[in-house]
């Protein structure tokens, strides 16, 4: 794919390819293999260039092959973009990550934005960026496994700038039932953990639930269960959304 390059796209070629001749045929009379990576040093007599070695046998870069400094600002495009990918790739050998957290990323490691743009789109046609399918594992990892609330959790998936109808539906795809259970789980374990009157045990346990991210009405919900559990007294507290 051709693209048209922008002042900031232009400068690491212009940097890399600052010493070589205009219209002069530049035959390449040494390959090294590097030993970082799948790298390879290649030598056109005093001057040297380094490439991806994928790049390397797409463009045919042997010894003896000849090319124009037209052809290697085209290569060296080839290889920054095969440089993001490979990074975007290594970001992702841990964990899962977002569309956001994946740019931010390549930022960092000074990729431009125009092939920051490319490598995002491709991820997300090979299927390894999807914000839609992380917001639902993520979602229910967080509510079921730790336990948080879907307040909480709406929070933290706008952090990892996912668009919020997605998040939305992620959180759709978790039962009241199931955000209730995780609560009464936690819940109980703070109450027992909690000294005092049952005012006390209440108003601290429903405190610490809100804080976890759960809504006025499950907080409610799980006390009054609590409450019949446990002989607590009829005291109501109130408790409010988060915002």
């Amino acid at each position: 794919m051709t693209i048209q390059l922008d002042f900031e796209a232009e400068q690491p070629e212009e940097g890399v390819l600052s010493q070589f001749p205009d219209n002069e045929p530049l035959t390449i009379t040494k390959v090294e293999r590097q030993k970082s990576g799948h790298r390879y040093m290649l030598h056109f007599g005093p001057y040297r260039l380094s490439v991806h070695e994928d790049i390397m046998i797409k463009y045919r870069m042997i010894s003896g092959n000849v090319f124009t400094k037209e052809d290697l600002q085209e290569i060296v495009l080839a290889d920054e973009r095969q440089r993001a990918y490979v990074e975007g790739l290594r970001y992702l050998e841990r964990k899962p990550r977002t569309r956001m957290e994946m740019a931010r990323r390549l930022r960092e490691k000074e990729i431009g934005e125009e092939l920051i743009d490319e490598v995002l789109e491709r991820l997300r046609r090979e299927r390894l960026i999807d914000d839609s399918q992380y917001a639902k594992q993520w979602a229910e990892q967080r509510v079921t496994g730790h336990r948080k609330g879907k307040l909480w959790v709406r929070h933290e998936l706008r952090s990892k700038g996912i668009d919020k109808s997605v998040i939305a539906e992620a959180l759709d795809g978790i039962s009241i039932d199931q955000e209730r259970q995780s609560a009464l789980e936690l819940g109980r374990k703070k109450w027992n953990a909690v000294k005092g009157e049952p005012s006390d045990k209440r108003r601290k346990t429903g405190a610490f639930l809100m804080r976890r991210g759960f809504s006025g009405g499950i907080v409610r919900s799980v006390l009054n269960t609590l409450r019949e559990d446990g002989d607590m007294d009829g005291m109501e507290d109130d408790f409010y959304e988060f915002d």
